[in-house]
């Protein structure tokens, strides 16, 4: 399976909240029993992770409907430097892992302290 592309927007010292829902062929994935993680870093292949979220740590959540939730709250997006990163997330069945999409993670400048 190729990745969806998609480059996230996060506005730095504000809440960071999407929702992407995973269809095959239309139909929503259940994503009962999934687990998924998302790291943004400064490179391909870089050591600088900016962004570690996960089902077991909350900042991902996922439903029955395909619905993958991620969260970042305010503190932790107004420690991330304002510049474009690389992301990927991944879904893990148990059996298999999928990732489901890629692409740049642009945090932009906060101005308001």
């Amino acid at each position: 399976m190729t990745p969806g592309k998609y480059n996230m927007i996060c506005p730095q010292g504000a809440t960071f909240s999407k929702t992407l829902t995973w269809t095959i062929n239309d139909v929503a994935v259940d994503l009962t029993g999934y687990t998924a993680r998302m790291q943004a870093r400064d490179k391909f292949g870089g050591d600088c992770i900016v962004v570690d979220i996960t089902t077991e740590n909350g900042g991902i959540t996922l439903d029955d409907e395909g619905n993958i939730n991620l969260l970042i709250d305010d503190v932790n997006t107004s420690n991330i430097k304002a510049k474009d990163y690389v992301y990927d997330l991944e879904l893990d069945s148990g059996s298999e892992v999928y990732r489901v999409i890629e692409g740049k993670f642009i945090v932009t400048p906060e101005v308001t302290k």
